[in-house]
């Protein structure tokens, strides 16, 4: 039986990333969940009880959020639940895990910049050294999906000269440029 859970919370840790021996990246970040209801006799919201969670990301998914998720950000999670019991001195402990299949910010608390990779690779858009164009779209620049982002003038025309975007190959991140 596989337990499919969506949650929303706040990250409480600094992301921790490490490769296992077998050579596959890994990122965890403990989340914070607060319950939040309506106290009808306050006129006002309270909060709950705080649920805490262990979020645990492989491969490129590890990747991404070691270069996206930072301590106090809202975000979502979808994952596997993983519950875990032991017993250390005549205690029991209970550990609730996550095995998180997608983790994205929560867009109700702020904005976020999106940057496509692609299967492990550079950034959609960024030039190969192989010389392949703009990623989804053709060489002109046009993109028929939709799927890169695209830089606008101030007259409002459409900029498809990315030569001065630079890309982390490791990251996907878009480097700082010295101006």
């Amino acid at each position: 039986m596989s337990d499919n859970i969506t949650v929303r919370g706040f990250v409480a840790t600094e992301v921790r990333t490490s490769t296992t021996p077998g050579g596959v990246g890994t990122a965890s970040f403990r989340l914070g969940s607060t319950e939040r209801r309506f106290d009808r006799s306050a006129n006002d919201w309270v909060d709950g009880n705080t649920n805490w969670f262990t979020v645990q990301g492989y491969r490129q998914l590890a990747g991404n959020i070691g270069c996206s998720i930072k301590k106090g950000q809202r975000v979502i999670v979808v994952g596997r639940l993983k519950l875990r019991s032991w017993e250390k001195d005549g205690r029991v402990y209970h550990e609730v895990d996550i095995d998180a299949e997608s983790v994205g910010h929560d867009l109700m608390w702020g904005s976020a910049n999106f940057i496509r990779t692609a299967g492990g690779g550079p950034a959609v858009g960024q030039d190969a050294a192989a010389g392949e164009g703009k990623g989804a779209g053709d060489d002109t620049g046009h993109d028929p999906q939709g799927d890169a982002d695209r830089d606008v003038d101030a007259n409002g025309n459409e900029d498809t000269d990315d030569e001065d975007l630079e890309f982390d190959k490791e990251t996907g991140e878009l480097k700082e440029t010295a101006a």
